[in-house]
């Protein structure tokens, strides 16, 4: 709860609507909570973001995309990075199977497999990847109308257009880049949402999935420079990049056309680990 207050206090201050409740008022905005929490983790209160919405990941990225398409951004799909151009020290270009692609400025946003691309740069990334697992339930008919997320339990459920309960918690503890879901990472998930929400325990896993995740050593993004002329990076987005993204793509975006760091990102260099200057920020991650 003194999180979750810190929490309400900054929101406030940047103008969100956020407040702090007790259980009582828990229990008002979400009938089927179990307050004891299965009889181990009780609800003590929560911080409640009033306008809170859900948005499709992967309709927003292609809106993203369409976007840019519209503006003459060349996206060209299906064609893997094999190597990094070269002349001299600085990066030029990548070579793809299909031939080389010149540029003046390479920025590496490659979720999942940054490690790889920096390696062919000789670039040595303080990222872990780690997969990020979810699945969904059959329809619900009683609805839930709230968006439950515990920061004592790093899980969350929502309810999809569909009428799906969807179903997530924190990354895999385990590095790996598996996108199949296991039986372990489903059955601890399970396991803890329906100690909030029992009547989650009534429904059946209809799909799963996973994603991949690149964790920084101080959970907060790696933007800018690499030390390598012609080549940057952005990454270390964890699993809250989806919502940052766009302020971090207009920055970086202004970066490749000045040449100078704003100063919205530049916190968040790659030398930030050298002079031992760690943004440490756990709690700006939901699911963390």
């Amino acid at each position: 709860m003194r999180t979750e207050r810190g929490r309400v206090l900054m929101n406030q201050a940047m103008g969100v609507d956020t407040e702090l409740l007790g259980p009582a008022d828990v229990k008002r905005l979400v009938p089927q909570i179990d307050l004891t929490g299965g009889g181990r983790y009780t609800v003590l209160g929560a911080s409640h973001h009033v306008p809170a919405a859900t948005a499709r990941h992967d309709r927003v990225a292609w809106a993203y995309a369409s976007g840019a398409t519209a503006r003459g951004v060349h996206v060209i799909q299906h064609r893997p990075v094999t190597d990094l151009l070269r002349e001299g020290d600085r990066v030029v270009g990548v070579a793809t199977a299909q031939g080389p692609i010149r540029a003046g400025v390479v920025l590496s946003a490659v979720g999942g497999w940054v490690s790889q691309v920096a390696a062919m740069a000789r670039v040595r990334l303080p990222v872990r990847t780690h997969p990020l697992h979810a699945f969904v339930t059959n329809d619900f008919e009683g609805g839930l109308h709230k968006i439950v997320a515990s920061t004592e339990l790093a899980c969350y459920v929502s309810q999809t257009e569909r009428g799906q309960m969807l179903i997530g918690a924190e990354f895999d503890s385990q590095p790996s880049y598996s996108r199949v879901s296991s039986f372990d990472a489903l059955r601890s998930y399970a396991y803890k949402i329906t100690a909030l929400l029992p009547f989650l325990r009534s429904m059946r896993i209809l799909r799963t999935w996973a994603g991949l995740c690149d964790i920084s050593a101080d959970f907060s993004p790696i933007m800018g420079e690499t030390g390598v002329d012609g080549f940057l990076i952005t990454t270390g987005w964890g699993t809250w990049g989806f919502k940052a993204i766009p302020a971090g793509g207009e920055a970086m975006a202004e970066l490749i056309a000045t040449g100078r760091t704003p100063d919205l990102i530049a916190p968040f260099g790659l030398d930030r680990f050298r002079h031992d200057l760690a943004m440490a920020d756990q709690a700006s991650a939901g699911t963390r």
